[in-house]
């Protein structure tokens, strides 16, 4: 019964990840969605000095919610095969390199948003996200040998 327990408690938590991911996705979208405006509410009403630099912040952070909803549809797609019980697949590699990419990618418009706007906060944020690239595209190795060695298990059987 200790297993069976530890099993639904197990695939609670990755089913809640999931409805998080869900709700970060489209949350995301409808938040990259509506940055012209709210950029210039926020922008107007607590820093009115970066008022001039307006039209390259709404870019520079409409291509890293793009980027980020894009990075949440990769790991969404992760978390079905999880779901499905059965994750040791290509696809996943293909999603965790691609995560690692689009990681990457985010680290380096985080630097350029810097040039805009300098913060201690900007500066962890863009080592997280190498620090992701990385982790993913070593996870995506280590998927690439498990899938591997499924295969292989697959045909002695």
């Amino acid at each position: 019964m200790e297993r069976a327990e530890k099993d639904a408690k197990s695939k609670y938590l990755t089913q809640a990840t999931k409805y998080l991911l869900d709700f970060m996705f489209y949350g995301g979208i409808l938040v990259t969605a509506t940055l012209p405006v709210t950029v210039k509410v926020i922008m107007g009403k607590y820093s009115p000095r970066l008022i001039a630099h307006y039209e390259e912040t709404v870019i520079i952070y409409f291509v890293l919610g793009v980027c980020a909803c894009v990075l949440l549809r990769e790991l969404r797609c992760i978390f079905k095969t999880v779901l499905n019980e059965n994750c040791f697949v290509q696809e996943n590699v293909v999603s965790l390199n691609k995560m690692g990419n689009w990681s990457f990618f985010i680290a380096l418009m985080s630097l350029v948003r810097s040039i805009v706007y300098m913060s201690i906060a900007m500066l962890v944020v863009i080592l997280v996200f190498i620090i992701a690239g990385l982790f993913s595209k070593v996870l995506a190795n280590v998927f690439r040998e498990a899938v591997r060695y499924k295969e292989e298990n697959d045909l002695t059987v």
